[in-house]
């Protein structure tokens, strides 16, 4: 399947017109901005043209391409928001490029392990931070895992759905500075106690907050993150080889130099996806 799309998406390349000097427009999820800031500096050396990033929650970035905004290459931190505006006629097809999970951010002294997460969200006392729903997928991976609570444990997503949060990711949210983790700061500042994220952010958060940790969720409630990757209609060839580069050994290497699975990567003895 991974080669017949990259052969449809290389066969678009003779149908587009660009100038190789203007920058390719990436629009990409915020949980991407370090692999995704690599991987342009990659490609830009590799001879490929100047990329120009934004990123920010993927519903956002979305609605702003469906709302008239000029983007080339739009990576999400789920297929659905790329799908909807490749069934909308505005873009290729859509094509899964990293995967992530949920783990929960813990402020730094907080009593908690995998096995006492459910019950620490559920406590009254926590403070439980959450991005926002529909403008950010990490918000409905949220809710997702509520709702494999609530089939384990009838009547917390209720609770749950009380009581969460949503401190980042919406339209008035706070945007991210530039040189430190959001989720970092939430829980030192003592926003939440606990907070959902993508393990990638957990994990650079942990990074910067000294005695914060990364708690993974139980088994029976864990959520997956599948990233998915489009090419809007009209854009140049050089953002088509952008996206190539992207799924390429080279690019997908990157990806998962920055904690994400890469499923396009191949490992010694594989072969190759198809």
């Amino acid at each position: 399947m991974i080669r017949a799309i990259l052969v449809a998406v290389a066969g678009l390349m003779t149908a587009t017109t660009g100038k190789a000097a203007e920058p390719v427009l990436l629009h990409a999820a915020g949980s991407l901005r370090a692999a995704m800031t690599e991987v342009a500096q990659a490609f830009e050396k590799a001879g490929g043209a100047p990329v120009a990033t934004k990123f920010g929650a993927s519903g956002l970035l979305r609605d702003e391409i469906a709302g008239g905004v000029r983007a080339e290459v739009f990576a999400s931190a789920n297929l659905e928001h790329p799908q909807a505006l490749a069934e909308a006629g505005r873009s290729g097809p859509v094509v899964l490029f990293a995967r992530n999970r949920l783990c929960a951010l813990a402020r730094p002294g907080l009593d908690v392990t995998t096995e006492t997460l459910v019950a620490r969200m559920l406590d009254p006392a926590v403070k439980l931070g959450t991005s926002t729903p529909k403008a950010d997928p990490s918000g409905d991976y949220a809710w997702e895992a509520f709702r494999k609570i609530e089939a384990v444990r009838p009547g917390s997503f209720a609770a749950l759905d009380a009581k969460a949060l949503q401190l980042t990711g919406g339209p008035t949210s706070p945007k991210p500075p530039p040189d430190r983790s959001l989720y970092g700061l939430i829980v030192e500042r003592g926003d939440a106690d606990l907070f959902l994220t993508y393990c990638t952010n957990a994990r650079a958060a942990v990074a910067e907050v000294r005695d914060a940790r990364v708690i993974e969720l139980p088994e029976a409630v864990a959520v997956g993150a599948d990233y998915g990757l489009t090419v809007m209609n009209g854009a140049s060839a050089a953002a088509l080889r952008l996206a190539l580069f992207i799924l390429s050994a080279e690019g997908q290497r990157l990806i998962a130099a920055h904690g994400f699975a890469a499923p396009n990567l191949v490992q010694p003895g594989q072969k190759s996806p198809g």
